[in-house]
């Protein structure tokens, strides 16, 4: 049985106590089906500390609520303000049963709290799916709501299957979204007053990608960000549940004109730094697909700067970029650990070594030959000159983007085919090989710091895709095959990389 303690001094010490016993006794499977990560104290009056109005008559969103943790820390937050609302109504929707009775507890205090300083103040909890009763009040087919004026909000994590209940409730309100958080942060936005609220805990992954791109396209309609906080450390927020995914707070409002926003890189909670950008370094309005580009501090602008002078897409240099052919598990019968006169080679990550391709690797957990028959023609290309990419990077690697250069593997003759396993991205030329000089440019480009902190700036994850290839903007073809002649044969280092490509792009500023 949940109970009040005399101990806890207000609610939101109660919600973290019940968090703490609640979550003890739910099995793992159940909150990770759920997709359910509930908000420790520190994050919810951080979240609450991101509001900036207040009017007299308050009205509270708390979807997916949990334990209340949310709406306490949105209460204690209210009752520190000199000039306090008339009145306050919180709305909480959880539809898991085993938060229910916590849930009453916490609101019940928060009720308590605000009546004694004098609040008129009520609460309503919905055990009930919010995608399905958002989107009827949204559409006005409940009886006349009012709209809420904040809205805090930690949703649930978790993909959507394209057949189910929340997929079609969010297509017929107007967004097609893969994933769970994507569409509580979105109806609920629909949920708020104009001039409303939201201050939201979400993955950093809608920032970019096809996927996300209706979602940043609706969101980004009719609410305008207003502050966002990146964090260093991938568990600084969710220690306790080891989400190690990149996770930012940001607040926004809705019909909020696109003015100067804050970003806030947070180091630890004594140290925050922030500083102020223009919406159009955040979000290009020449840009269809809407990109969120989040610059952690002054040095990230400065880099935003230099690469002004990148000017060529993949387009104008004549070259492409793709996926390896090559699922292993689907061409299973196909691979071989050692290469025998009936294979050609197939490369890993694992073949990837400090900007070069080793290959063989003797003694490899994955295979180093795949046959060259009938079966696995279509999972091959012309061997050649090519740039392989890394789909992930390691948590150690100290770049996102790991770029190597893969030359035409000569002995025996017979290779005249190789195969790119489908963690690796390889860049070519409709299907063919690279010219060398050009695509040692490109992978000593690749390679740069330039490079990763702008790759950073609109990447939160440890995932390189195609796609985020061809976001990129690169050099020319003839600054390309200046940075390969300026650097040394073999592997290069990282200093010598970088202070190369500054002299090739110095040169162009120059001449600018």
């Amino acid at each position: 049985m949940l109970i009040r303690s005399a101990k806890e001094p207000n609610a939101l010490a109660l919600a973290d106590r019940l968090r703490e016993e609640v979550c003890g006794r739910l099995d793992g499977g159940s909150r990770s089906r759920l997709g359910q990560f509930l908000t420790p104290p520190s994050v919810g009056r951080y979240l609450a500390g991101q509001f900036q109005g207040y009017g007299e008559h308050i009205r509270f969103l708390d979807a997916g609520a949990g334990l209340g943790s949310l709406s306490a820390a949105f209460v204690e937050r209210l009752l520190s303000l000199r000039s306090k609302p008339k009145s306050l109504h919180i709305e909480a929707w959880e539809i898991e049963p085993a938060f229910l009775p916590g849930l009453q507890l916490v609101l019940d205090d928060c009720l308590e709290m605000a009546s004694g300083m004098g609040i008129r103040a009520t609460c309503e909890i919905h055990a009930r799916d919010f995608l399905q009763e958002a989107a009827l009040i949204a559409d006005g087919l409940f009886s006349k709501r009012e709209r809420f004026t904040h809205c805090a909000i930690n949703p649930p994590y978790g993909k959507i299957a394209t057949n189910s209940d929340a997929r079609r409730i969010l297509r017929r309100a107007g967004l097609e979204t893969t994933n769970l958080y994507a569409g509580f942060v979105w109806m609920a936005s629909r949920l708020l007053t104009a001039g409303g609220e939201m201050a939201a805990i979400t993955p950093r992954s809608f920032c970019n990608g096809p996927y996300f791109q209706p979602f940043r396209e609706a969101f980004l309609s009719f609410m305008a960000l207003r502050h966002v906080t990146l964090f260093e450390k991938r568990d600084e927020l969710f220690a306790d549940d080891q989400v190690l995914q990149e996770t930012i707070v940001f607040h926004a409002i809705r019909g909020s004109p696109n003015c100067e926003l804050r970003i806030s890189n947070w180091r630890s909670a004594a140290e925050i730094e922030t500083h102020l950008v223009r919406q159009g370094t955040v979000v290009s309005e020449s840009d269809p697909q809407r990109v969120i580009h989040l610059p952690a501090g002054n040095e990230d602008l400065e880099v935003s700067k230099t690469a002004d002078c990148l000017t060529s897409s993949l387009e104008n240099l004549g070259i492409q970029v793709s996926t390896g052919r090559v699922v292993d598990f689907r061409s299973k019968e196909f691979l071989r650990s050692e290469p025998s006169v009936d294979t050609v080679p197939l490369l890993y990550p694992g073949h990837l070594k400090s900007g070069r391709v080793v290959w063989p690797i003797p003694a490899s957990k994955k295979a180093n030959a795949i046959v060259a028959s009938i079966g696995t023609e279509g999972l091959l290309v012309p061997n050649g000159v090519y740039v392989l990419v890394k789909r992930f990077s390691a948590k150690e690697e100290r770049r996102r983007i790991v770029a190597a250069l893969f030359e035409p593997i000569s002995s025996p003759a017979r290779y005249n085919r190789v195969g790119f396993e489908n963690h690796l991205n390889y860049f070519h030329t409709n299907g063919r090989p690279l010219e060398k000089a050009l695509a040692t440019g490109l992978a000593l480009f690749l390679n740069s710091t330039l490079v990763d902190r702008l790759f950073r700036q609109f990447n939160g994850h440890t995932q390189v895709n195609a796609s985020d290839l061809r976001r990129l903007r690169y050099p020319s073809a003839a600054e390309l095959r200046r940075l390969a002649a300026s650097v040394s044969e073999g592997a290069a280092d990282q200093d010598e990389i970088d202070e190369s490509l500054a002299r090739t792009l110095s040169l162009k500023m120059q001449a600018a």
